[in-house]
Order: structure tokens, then C-alpha cells, then sequence
């Protein structure tokens, strides 16, 4: 029972989270109005991306150091998860941006906007990650070379999803003139249902991952043996 208390932790979350991101009182905030219900989703989504992909990274790095194709293995699925959570993000934000910023921009604009843009391209370099391990087949030099381009893939993010897009003209919040979702902004009823948010999110990554990684020991047993 001991090994199962976090996984009745993230449904027990995740739970109130939906709950919660349905039902409880949100501040009126000009711009979002209702919408700001979604910040329990995409928001939190991108928590957990950014902490899977961070784990991800850091297996990488224990393998370039020991060697070992279960770091490997441990990594390539925390990455996989993480692009999951990172498309769902991505969906829930484009989702969001499309209610909420029509007033300022039209459709085509809004794609066009430098953090869905950064977004994007931070996916992208992820999903060239999956393509680059396809294509090779010796099992030694696929876990090095995937484990070099996940710390070039994880240092891309900042620069297009945090660093470049807060640079350029953007509707995004955070930027002057738009409502940012900071503690000046938000309140008690947010923050109550976002930080339990994060973790119920984040544990269903670990989640999903672990059981991932399971089925992955049980079919390539006899190479991690070896």
C-alpha cells in the first residue's frame, strides 16, 4: 500500500482539480472572464511538461555517465510523456487564446502569435528527437546520440517558450496591457485549486511514465541483462 499512496494522491487531485476548475468561484478578471477556469489545465499541463522533460534530461545525463541502457530507457519515455502533456497544452492554450483574444486579432494572427509560435517549434524539435531514435538501429549509438539531443532539445525550450516570445509584441499574458496570471492578478480561489493542480497533473505524468517504462523492462529484459 505504501508504493500506491501517490497514485491516490493524483486521482484525489486530478479529482478536485476537475471539480474545482467546473464549479468553484473564479475572480472576473477583464479579457478571460470564465476562461480563466482553463488556467487549472493548460497551465499545470506545461508545469508537468516542463518537470517530465526536465527528468528526462537528467536521465540523459546519467547515461552519457554510466552507460547504462536503463537511463536510457528511464528518459526516451519521461520525454514521450512529456511531448504528450506538451500537445495537450499546446491544444488547451491555442483553445483558450482563440476565445479570448479574437477581440484583439483575428484567426490567422492568432497562430502567428511568437508563443504558440515557440511553442511549436519547441514540439517540434522534440518530435525530431522521436524521428532521430528511429532512424538508428544500433542500440548503443542511438542512446548516445539521443541522449546529446535531449540536452540540446531541453535547452531549446527556454529561448522559444520562455525567452523569446516575452521579447516580441505578444497578446499573451504577461505581457503590459494583458492580464498575467501572477499574485497581483490572480487570488485565494485560483492559487487553492492551481498548485494542487500542478501536482495531480505532474503525478499523472510519473504515473503514465512508470507504467511505460514497466512494459518496456519486460520486453527488451534480456538486451538491459546484458
Amino acid at each position: 500500500m505504501h508504493k500506491k499512496w501517490w497514485k491516490i494522491l493524483c486521482v484525489i487531485l486530478l479529482t478536485y482539480t476537475v471539480i474545482g476548475g467546473f464549479l468553484f468561484s473564479v475572480p472576473a478578471r477583464e479579457i478571460l472572464h470564465e476562461t480563466i477556469r482553463n488556467l487549472y489545465f493548460h497551465v499545470c499541463m506545461w508545469f508537468g511538461m516542463m518537470i517530465l522533460f526536465t527528468t528526462s534530461v537528467v536521465y540523459s545525463i546519467k547515461y552519457l555517465r554510466s552507460q547504462n541502457l536503463r537511463d536510457d530507457l528511464y528518459a526516451v519515455n519521461f520525454t514521450k510523456v512529456g511531448i504528450l502533456f506538451g500537445i495537450l497544452g499546446y491544444i488547451t492554450g491555442a483553445l483558450w487564446a482563440k476565445y479570448t483574444w479574437t477581440e484583439f486579432a483575428s484567426d490567422t494572427e492568432i497562430f502567428r502569435e511568437p508563443k504558440l509560435l515557440g511553442a511549436a517549434i519547441a514540439l517540434l524539435i522534440y518530435f525530431a528527437y522521436l524521428v532521430l531514435r528511429g532512424s538508428l538501429t544500433d542500440i548503443d549509438k542511438r542512446a548516445r546520440i539521443s541522449a546529446v539531443y535531449a540536452i540540446f532539445a531541453y535547452a531549446m525550450l527556454f529561448p522559444s517558450i520562455w525567452i523569446l516570445p516575452r521579447l516580441l509584441d505578444s497578446l499573451h499574458p504577461g505581457k503590459e496591457g494583458n492580464p498575467a496570471l501572477n499574485f497581483k492578478d490572480s487570488d485565494a480561489r485560483l492559487r487553492m485549486v492551481f498548485y494542487p493542480a500542478i501536482i495531480g497533473w505532474t503525478l499523472l505524468g510519473v504515473w503514465i511514465t512508470s507504467l511505460k517504462i514497466r512494459l518496456d523492462l519486460i520486453k527488451e529484459r534480456s538486451i538491459l541483462n546484458d
